[in-house]
């Protein structure tokens, strides 16, 4: 199947997918921030460059798009074209993953995923359930 959009097109929208900074990414570093944690930004030098470092916790969190991580939920689909580019590139990132996350563990860190299906779509107050969900388990292991 041709894709319907020319490749100038394709590849206009293609640049413009952040990877940083996301509206996915932003509400979870606004809602722990509103939770009382404090956090360094892209954990430069860590494995897999976490999204969130919160060194008192010893915990990373990375904030993953569905798509782009293959998370097997209803936002992940395989496009029709290029099938064979996209699913070596979206296995390779999944394999980065999981290595990324194996280093951080064996360094010591806890890892939290925040995937992309778990707040989109949701009310600010869902989503704050979330947040706050993913914080209890942070505090829970306590800090140092």
């Amino acid at each position: 199947m041709a894709d319907i959009i020319s490749p100038e097109r394709r590849s206009a929208l293609m640049s413009r997918i952040r990877g940083k900074d996301t509206r996915i990414e932003l509400e979870v570093r606004r809602g722990l921030h509103a939770l009382g944690f404090r956090y360094r930004l892209a954990g430069a030098g860590l494995p897999g460059r976490p999204d969130l470092v919160l060194p008192k916790y010893r915990t990373v969190v990375f904030v993953h798009g569905c798509f782009w991580h293959q998370h097997h939920c209803h936002l992940f689909r395989l496009p029709k074209t290029r099938t064979e580019f996209w699913k070596t590139k979206v296995d390779a990132n999944r394999a980065r993953d999981l290595r990324s996350e194996a280093q951080l563990r064996e360094l010591g860190w806890h890892v939290e995923t925040v995937w992309e299906c778990q707040l989109r779509g949701l009310s600010t107050e869902a989503m704050r359930d979330v947040i706050i969900c993913i914080a209890e388990r942070i505090r829970a292991r306590g800090s140092g």
